[in-house]
């Protein structure tokens, strides 16, 4: 509790510093760790300790999970035919789950060139690389039925195991067992090729069969059909995105007259920031968020400001609220919080309430010329 509190005493600019600190302190224990558990590996010490494998050692003496385990010893045993992934470690070029994804892949002759481009990347775009090293045939389509689940509870097999009948009416009963939910599985296969994976209802099946057998086309153009109608529907509602536009920017009124930011504005601010959050700190970090995206006034409606297209930014909702708490103040702004995370004016159409021109973040990038 100390601990908590002293923290929460510093200011913003040093507890950003002292994680920063404490970061690359991290990484190199990390990495440090690695080269350990690749030492002891080598020469079997765990054997003396009463372990069968370093796998055992790891998980049952160094009580590490079996997934902390595989990939530590994994970047330990690629860590001594490719030195260079410690450095990498350390500094904080490579995370454990790349080393994990790349090393089945290394080779003295490529090591070099496939580390150069792994440098900072996220799992998924390692594996989107990699896919590009090493292609997979794309996967056949189809539709298969997973096996059902019983809702039925086993029976007591003994009159120990039957519940007293004070404890069985205080008591609700048991859940139906269910399988684990899983993630929808999206994996490259080769350049722009992808494997889509998903648990689909009984209704959505029948539904892609009728669609499949009007279009008389491949299951997966079936799909890209019925995403790309709904996604241009959605891009019209949102952006105001559409075939043959009624008004140009130039032909456009964007007076304060309403909160309705008319549709031509919204192209125009969509193509200009590039469908992504357009603050930038104070270093020149662009915010790289795509999704849940809002228009944002940098002279806020409230104030006079107009819907002029150099006027209104896209802003994901985080730097809506960081930006309308720093403008207006925290206190100020929560009668204004609908939800959490999401801080609007009181009657929201397309955007939340934004601050003054003077937002360091905003100002960062300059408004280039919209065609």
């Amino acid at each position: 509790m100390s601990h908590a509190h002293d923290l929460r005493s510093i200011s913003d600019d040093e507890l950003l510093s002292r994680l920063s600190q404490l970061l690359s302190q991290s990484r190199r224990v990390e990495s440090d760790l690695v080269a350990h558990i690749g030492e002891v590996d080598e020469r079997r010490l765990y054997a003396r300790e009463a372990s069968p494998t370093m796998f055992a050692y790891c998980t049952e003496v160094l009580h590490l999970s079996e997934h902390e385990a595989y990939l530590r010893l994994t970047a330990a045993r690629a860590s001594r035919k490719h030195p260079m992934l410690l450095e990498m470690l350390s500094d904080g070029r490579l995370h454990l789950t790349a080393i994990g994804l790349l090393a089945p892949h290394l080779t003295e002759e490529n090591r070099y060139t496939l580390l150069a481009r792994a440098c900072h990347k996220s799992k998924r775009q390692i594996e989107e690389l990699l896919a590009e090293l090493s292609p997979k045939p794309d996967v056949p389509a189809g539709i298969r039925k997973l096996p059902a689940v019983s809702a039925k509870t086993p029976a007591p097999t003994s009159q120990s195991q039957v519940p007293d009948r004070v404890t069985f009416r205080r008591t609700p009963p048991p859940a139906p067992s269910m399988p684990p939910v899983q993630r929808p599985v999206v994996k490259p296969l080769s350049p722009a090729r992808y494997k889509v994976e998903f648990t689909a209802s009984s209704e959505l099946r029948e539904k892609l069969e009728r669609l499949q057998a009007l279009l008389h086309v491949h299951l997966a153009e079936v799909i890209e059909v019925a995403v790309t109608e709904k996604l241009e529907r959605l891009e019209s509602k949102r952006y105001g995105e559409a075939k043959r536009p009624r008004k140009t920017l130039e032909q456009t009124d964007t007076s304060p007259r309403s909160r309705y930011i008319p549709a031509p504005v919204r192209r125009a601010v969509r193509k200009r920031d590039g469908n992504q959050c357009r603050f930038v700190n104070e270093h020149g970090r662009r915010c790289t968020e795509r999704q849940g995206l809002e228009f944002h006034h940098r002279d806020p409606f409230g104030r006079g400001g107009d819907h002029n297209h150099d006027n209104i930014t896209l802003m994901c909702r985080a730097h809506n609220i960081y930006l309308a708490e720093r403008d207006y103040g925290k206190e100020k702004m929560k009668k204004y919080r609908g939800n959490v995370g999401r801080v609007s004016e009181p009657a929201p159409i397309y955007y939340a309430v934004a601050p003054s021109r003077s937002a360091t973040g905003v100002e960062a990038i300059p408004s280039p010329p919209v065609f």
